[in-house]
């Protein structure tokens, strides 16, 4: 699997390095224009899950710092890694595939090819119920007080259950999707700003804190393949989400240039989520105890992501699939994505289903894409002008 998320990675920057230079001026427009604030919060939070607030402290900080057992590691400092496996050049594959589904795909109409629809949407359907094992797995961990703080117990599997009902409703209409994804951006910097008045952390020391990240820039190069299995995990993940942010949130596109846009979609996030981790590591390096009301108010941030995540993810697959609220109704419609969503997540808890797998599938539909346009579609490369507005190609 190592080769192939190598090749997965080498592939998708060429993409991103070939359509930035080839269309460097032009104007992307979806069919739902926003303003760039309403756009990016829809991308943070469509594209970020509960793994950003759950992973830094109970997991990743403690494994990156041990490098007499991960040695791979010792590079560079725990922060640097944790904002490496999450910031800044990997969201170039979110521009990479919002750019497609801007420019490229209204004119080449690949993703409405019935298999392909279907292999995408068994994507999504799948990496939804992904995140639901995520936020349920780590729930113990936030919430010790319910059960042994090891173990999930019946009460997780409730407030589980009760988050992939919220986001199927949420999806019955775009407006709250969109009303979600800001109110989740500022809830997010909303506890930023709790926990660190929290902790107490001055600004001097914020600014040490979050100085530590120069060790991802000056090891950039390091962050492009596999550091090690867990990094491989992490960069299969961002596969597995990128075709299905990118087809959703190119919906949104307000008009920026094709520069613009990979400017925007690398920096902007990477922002807050310096910050963010700079507070965590504060956290961590002085060993700042997070029980009682800082873990409850992460439940609950994580928590709204989760739920801006499945909603958008939900609305995108049912109006792919057209098994929307007006053919089914709302309580139809809501009820068969929580159950078919529930089963599924207790699938990926049981590690029947694995991230790698469907990030594995995503690698073969770039290659697929690819292959269809060198055959069929060539002069779509030339005649692009990135918008929805396209008579569609007769292929």
């Amino acid at each position: 699997m190592t080769y192939l998320i190598s090749f997965g990675i080498l592939m998708a920057f060429a993409l991103v390095i070939f359509c930035t230079i080839r269309w460097w001026n032009m104007r992307l427009i979806g069919p739902s224009p926003v303003p760039l604030f309403t756009f990016i919060a829809i991308l943070f939070t469509s594209g970020l899950d509960v793994g950003l607030i759950m992973f830094p402290l109970a997991w990743d900080f403690p494994l990156y710092a041990d490098t007499s057992e991960n040695p791979a590691y010792a590079f560079t400092n725990p922060l640097a890694l944790e904002f490496g496996f999450w910031g800044f050049l990997i969201w170039a594959f979110y521009f990479l595939t919002a750019f497609y589904f801007c420019a490229i795909e209204p004119r080449v109409k690949f993703f409405d090819k019935p298999l392909v629809k279907f292999i995408n949407n068994i994507v999504i359907i799948t990496t939804c119920a992904f995140t639901g094992s995520l936020f349920l797995i780590y729930l113990p961990y936030y919430l010790p007080s319910i059960g042994d703080g090891e173990s999930v117990v019946t009460t997780f599997y409730v407030i589980v259950f009760a988050v992939i009902l919220a986001a199927s409703y949420s999806s019955t209409d775009i407006g709250y999707v969109k009303v979600l994804s800001v109110g989740s951006t500022g809830l997010f910097g909303a506890l930023i700003i709790g926990l660190w008045l929290y902790a107490g952390m001055s600004i001097a020391e914020f600014g040490t804190s979050i100085s530590h990240i120069g060790g991802y820039f000056g090891n950039l190069h390091r962050f492009v393949l596999p550091l090690t299995e867990y990094h491989e995990f992490y960069l299969f993940w961002w596969f597995a989400w990128s075709i299905m942010i990118g087809q959703f949130t190119s919906r949104f596109v307000g008009g920026m240039k094709t520069q613009h846009m990979l400017a925007a979609l690398m920096i902007i996030p990477s922002v807050p989520l310096a910050i963010w981790f700079a507070v965590l590591f504060y956290f961590y390096e002085n060993s700042i105890a997070t029980e009682g009301l800082v873990n409850i108010a992460m439940v609950i941030v994580g928590t709204t992501f989760v739920i801006n995540s499945l909603d958008s993810l939900i609305r995108l697959y049912t109006d792919n699939l057209n098994l929307t609220v007006d053919r089914f109704g709302k309580w139809r419609y809501v009820a068969g994505n929580t159950a078919v969503l529930f089963v599924l997540t207790l699938l990926f808890k049981s590690q029947w289903l694995q991230i790698e797998w469907i990030g594995a599938i995503v690698i073969a539909l770039y290659m697929a894409t690819i292959v269809f346009i060198a055959m069929y579609a060539r002069h779509v490369m030339n005649d692009a002008h990135g918008t929805y507005a396209k008579p569609e190609l007769d292929l």
